[in-house]
C-alpha cells in the first residue's frame, strides 16, 4: 500500500463520500491499523500509512481481494 493523500485513497475508492473515508481513517488510526502524519505546510499535507501492526492484515484483505475478482460477475449482477 505505501504512504497515500487523502485525494489518492479516495480515488481508490470509487463511490466513497469524503466524510465517510475521513470518518473510517480515524477509526483505523484509534485502531492503531493506519498513521497519519501531518505536515506543517500551507496547505497542511496530511499522509496515511500502515503501522507494523496493519500490515499483520494484509493476507486477510489479499484473500478478500482474490475473493472479490473471482465473482465479480455474480457481485455486479445484484
Amino acid at each position: 500500500m505505501g504512504t497515500h493523500r487523502f485525494a489518492a485513497l479516495r480515488r481508490k475508492v470509487p463511490g466513497v463520500s469524503e466524510r465517510m473515508l475521513t470518518q473510517q481513517l480515524r477509526e483505523l488510526e484509534e485502531d492503531g491499523i493506519v498513521h497519519r502524519e501531518v505536515y506543517p505546510e500551507v496547505p497542511p499535507k496530511v499522509e496515511y500509512s500502515l503501522t507494523d501492526y496493519g500490515k499483520t492484515l494484509r493476507p486477510i484483505t489479499e484473500v478478500m481481494c482474490e475473493w472479490g475478482q473471482r465473482h465479480m460477475k455474480r457481485i455486479k449482477a445484484k
